[in-house]
Parts: structure tokens; sequence; C-alpha cells
């Protein structure tokens, strides 16, 4: 059974319809590539998946819930976890307080036993703190813990709002463009994290225009064009698929 169901979403916004009746399945372990030209709806996707926006028609089911409707900290609750195109770092803030913020989300003491300094927020503070750490470990970033978010290269602050989805402890991890901006080393390195996540139980859905990065981690690949998939299968028979080409190419080539 799937472990993520998109089933004859469409969106529309007024007039424009940025996703019309898309449907693909997501299954445990795996890692799902979104791809398309720009335009092509993948980020309306995710954010539907997400919770930030609604479908206009059809159904996304996590699990045994359908997200159509909920907030992102409730999906986040369920277990979807995310990154953003654009970097969502908070620069005057450490590293580790950056991923502490994705922690928090699974805080379950309150306002009171905080103002008290109870044992149970000092207990919940220990683990949170210890969450985040392990969240930094897995992306290899531990060693800059203490240093401030404004001060990585870009390269760590893509890996940064990677471990702090991590922290929310998602079952599945949307990642929107990780690798963007990153150069060859980086995005193997990359490679290799989002591998290492996977092993370690993380289910991956990834929007990303680096094909070659797509082809390597990717164990399939659903194209969006105009808001509607026009393929979707294992890597190596999309980078071989007529329409796929035409959407990437123009048809003259």
């Amino acid at each position: 059974m799937p472990l993520l169901r998109v089933e004859s979403v469409s969106k529309r916004f007024g007039g424009l319809e940025a996703l019309k009746d898309v449907s693909f399945a997501l299954y445990e372990g795996q890692v799902k590539a979104l791809i398309g030209p720009n335009g092509a709806g993948k980020t309306t996707l995710f954010n539907l998946i997400s919770g930030v926006d609604t479908p206009s028609a059809g159904h996304i089911h996590f699990k045994d819930h359908d997200l159509g409707g909920l907030t992102p900290h409730q999906a986040c609750g369920l277990g979807v976890g995310r990154t953003f195109q654009h970097s969502k770092v908070f620069d005057d803030m450490s590293v580790l307080d950056n991923v502490k913020v994705g922690r928090y989300g699974r805080s379950g003491a309150g306002l009171f036993s905080a103002f008290f300094t109870l044992p149970r927020h000092r207990r919940e503070e220990r683990d949170i703190t210890q969450g985040s750490y392990e969240a930094l470990r897995r992306v290899g970033l531990t060693d800059r813990a203490g240093e401030l978010a404004g001060n990585l290269p870009v390269g760590d602050r893509h890996l940064l709002e990677i471990a702090r989805s991590l922290a929310t402890e998602p079952t599945v991890l949307l990642l929107d463009e990780p690798a963007a901006g990153l150069n060859n080393d980086e995005t193997d390195q990359l490679a290799e994290i989002v591998r290492r996540i996977r092993d370690e139980g993380v289910t991956i859905l990834l929007v990303e225009h680096d094909m070659g990065f797509v082809m390597n981690i990717s164990d399939e690949v659903v194209v969006l064009d105009y808001g509607q998939r026009i393929a979707e299968g294992p890597p190596l028979m999309i980078q071989d698929d007529p329409e796929v080409i035409k959407a990437y190419l123009g048809e003259d080539l």
C-alpha cells in the first residue's frame, strides 16, 4: 500500500489551473523525484501535500489521513517534513537553535511547566537538544552547531534546512530543490546524505532541476508539464521519453 497517494489532484488560482488531474503514489523506502520545466506546478504540489494550500479537486492521502484542509503544523505532526526552494534559515540564530525550532514541534510540556521550569520541561529541553544534535549528525553539521547560521555557505545552509526538517521526525521528507547552487562535490555529498536518510527509514519526495542528481538518486521520476503529469517511471525510461524531451527541449529538437 502506498505511503502517500496523490489522486486526481487539481489546483486553480482564479482562472489559472496550476495543476490538473495529477495522480501518483509514493511507497515506503523510495526516493521519488518530481521534475518539469519552470511553472509546471511542482512547488504548488508540494504546498498541497504539506498543508500550505488545499486542493481545488482530488485528494492527497498520507497513511490513513486525508491531508486536504490540514494546516502545515498538522501535516508535520502526522509525519510530513519539508524544506523550501528559498532558504528559510534564521541567520541570527545558531545552527543548533535553528534545528531546535523544528524539534520544538514535538514538545508537549506546555507554557506552564516552561515558566516554572518544572522537571518535565527540563527533561524535554534535554531531549530537544539531544534530538537536534542527532539531526545535525545525520547531515554532517555537528561541528558547526555553535556557529551563526548566517555564516554558513550555500551547501551547508541546504543541509541545515534538511536537519531542521529531520528534527520533526518525518516519515516522508519533501526536498524542494536541495541541490540548487551546489557545485559537483557538494551535490555528490548531498546524494550520499539523501541515500543515508532513506536507509534510516525516511521516504523522500524531491523537486530538483539538476538532472544528473535526479537520475543518480531517484528510484522513480514523475514529470509535470503545464500542471499535468506527462510521464512516470524509472530514470532511464524517463530520460528517453519523447514527451519529456519535448517538454524540456522543444518540439523542433
